[in-house]
């Protein structure tokens, strides 16, 4: 799968203007109830995809909480209020993730699973296309942290 992950980050292409800038990615998304609906759908993805078996046993059965951590986390990184630290303190996406051992196939997986969930969303195509590839930087970065934690 990692000729996926090639596509996502080679996609120079895109009008990166309208998005990243203040709250714009925030409100594209839908804000909180948009942002919630789709890491909703993204965990379904990865409960229904065969590309996303594997991953989704990496979290725990009750994905209540995760679902939150996510969600919440998303709505700050878009532009949205950022009450991640508040409710569940700080943290490093890289170093949370560490304890999991991720490579090429895992990260290329919850690419997968996060543009199938954007397609079952309202956004504009353009946002759908900056959001997988702005989301394909942390990915890489979980990636590396967790690649040199297990070597």
């Amino acid at each position: 799968m990692t000729a996926y992950f090639n596509t996502i980050v080679n996609r120079r292409e895109l009008n990166m203007q309208k998005y990243g800038v203040m709250d714009a990615s925030y409100q594209a998304a839908g804000c909180d109830a948009g942002i919630r609906k789709l890491v909703d759908e993204f965990y379904h993805q990865m409960e229904t995809l065969k590309q996303g078996k594997h991953i989704r046993t990496m979290h725990t059965d009750k994905l209540d909480v995760i679902k939150d951590k996510l969600s919440v986390f998303l709505i700050g990184w878009l532009g949205g209020p950022r009450n991640y630290a508040k409710k569940f303190g700080q943290m490093s996406i890289p170093m949370v993730h560490k304890h999991l051992v991720i490579g090429e196939e895992e990260r290329d997986a919850w690419l997968f699973c996060m543009n199938e969930a954007l397609k079952h969303q309202d956004y504009d195509e353009e946002f759908k296309k900056y959001l997988i590839y702005e989301l394909a930087r942390p990915a890489e970065a979980i990636r590396r942290v967790s690649q040199m934690e297990h070597s």
